[in-house]
């Protein structure tokens, strides 16, 4: 009974959504271009580096060095072996959902146990900096400041994640059976090092050739998942099922103390990040630190788009998704409650020295993050030519693979 009412939901959803291309062609085609453009823009040059170096790192055999090294750190913390100490840092690099994808890999070359990849999975996902200080603190907000609360809420909100995390699956851990860990020393790391290169007999060429075409097909994923709930969330907006479901969310928002006109944009922003988090930042009858704590959640939960990219991804390994949507939950609370106890003495402290001695830290002054700015700002203008680019390399590898396996 239960498959049946979930096959009648899913034929009755994908029909109206098709119905509602029909009846609404010219905004489907914009948010489509919209989704469009931040991927081939930023998504796709900004990820595509992280993606390739984290395949060699692999195919090296360097993440099995630093497991050696981390294990001391990720086990005790986090209850992960200490490979995670790298899916962690290329997470917090490079953001959402390069930490699904290296855990994926991870539990594929099986490095990591079940239970391991899925809280490892919960708390390696997050924005990162260029997004968080680029995009939302100077882009919408205007205000370098602010993205230094936005960071630390952040990534010490994933921190408080994997700690809690650590707890899950705790009783399957008993009865299954206990991983091999290597001690804390640098020759058994080095060592481990040469066994894994020596493992891997592939030549230099054709690794690099696998990393850019697994890297790709990736970024391709991601970018259909951008264009597919850009057009969603337009779609919901026209067919008025936004403004019905903020109707309920604003009695959410009361308890919170929390204006209503925040509703509309954090429905946008629970499907994608980027618009959700624009929206909020225009929302003029709202205070800067009710838009930061909404903002702060809005970033950590990821919004539907991300976690329909982790799925996937995750689907592939055969790796439960459901942890992961209940850490990002977690998430998205500890971040919003960490940005109302950090907004006094980081933000209205530092404001107010700057105003009566016209002095403030380094690490927030208007200049301190403007690189992130000019980085933002190259993406989009050379963005689209890197990935044509990328995207041509990418047709001349799988044209050279497909004639060797056919002269084969």
């Amino acid at each position: 009974m239960k498959e049946r009412a979930k096959t009648v939901f899913l034929a009755l959803a994908v029909t109206l959504f098709a119905a509602s291309l029909i009846c609404y062609p010219q905004q489907s085609l914009e948010a489509s271009i919209r989704g469009l453009n931040m991927w081939w823009e930023v998504v796709f040059p900004s990820l595509l580096p992280f993606f390739i170096v984290s395949e060699l790192l692999i195919g090296f055999g360097v993440v099995n060095l630093l497991g050696v090294l981390l294990e001391p750190l990720m086990r005790p913390l986090f209850k992960v072996p200490g490979v995670g100490g790298f899916v962690w840092a290329m997470g917090m690099a490079s953001g959402y959902p390069s930490g699904a994808k290296l855990t994926a890999r991870l539990y594929q070359e099986k490095q990591i146990s079940t239970i391991e990849a899925e809280r490892l999975a919960s708390f390696t996902n997050s924005s990162n900096p260029l997004f968080i200080f680029g995009a939302v603190s100077i882009g919408f907000f205007h205000n370098p400041h602010i993205g230094i609360i936005f960071a630390l809420s952040h990534y010490i909100g994933n921190i408080c994640v994997g700690l809690l995390m650590r707890f899950h699956g705790k009783s399957h851990e008993k009865t299954s059976s206990k991983r091999n860990t290597h001690p804390f020393s640098l020759r058994t790391a080095f060592r481990v090092l040469h066994e894994t290169r020596l493992k891997n007999k592939q030549p230099l060429g054709k690794l690099l050739g696998d990393a850019v075409r697994s890297s790709i097909q990736t970024l391709l994923m991601i970018g259909g998942f951008i264009i597919l709930f850009s057009v969603i969330n337009k779609l919901l907006y026209m067919v008025h099922i936004t403004e019905r479901i903020a109707f309920i969310l604003q009695y959410i928002l009361n308890i919170f103390q929390l204006p209503k006109e925040l509703s509309i944009p954090v429905i946008s922003g629970l499907f994608e990040i980027t618009l959700g988090t624009q929206m909020i930042s225009q929302v003029e009858h709202a205070h800067l630190l009710e838009k930061a704590i909404v903002t702060s959640f809005i970033l950590a939960f990821g919004g539907f788009s991300v976690q329909a990219q982790v799925a996937s991804i995750l689907a592939e390994a055969n790796i439960r998704f459901q942890p992961f949507f209940i850490a990002r939950m977690m998430h998205g609370c500890f971040a919003a409650c960490l940005t109302y106890l950090l907004w006094k003495p980081l933000y209205v402290h530092f404001d107010t020295v700057d105003k009566s001695m016209r002095a403030t830290p380094v690490f927030l002054t208007n200049h301190a993050p403007i690189w992130l700015l000019e980085y933002w700002q190259f993406l989009t203008r050379y963005g689209p030519l890197i990935t044509i680019i990328c995207l041509f390399v990418y047709v001349l590898l799988l044209a050279t693979k497909w004639r060797k396996e056919i002269v084969q």
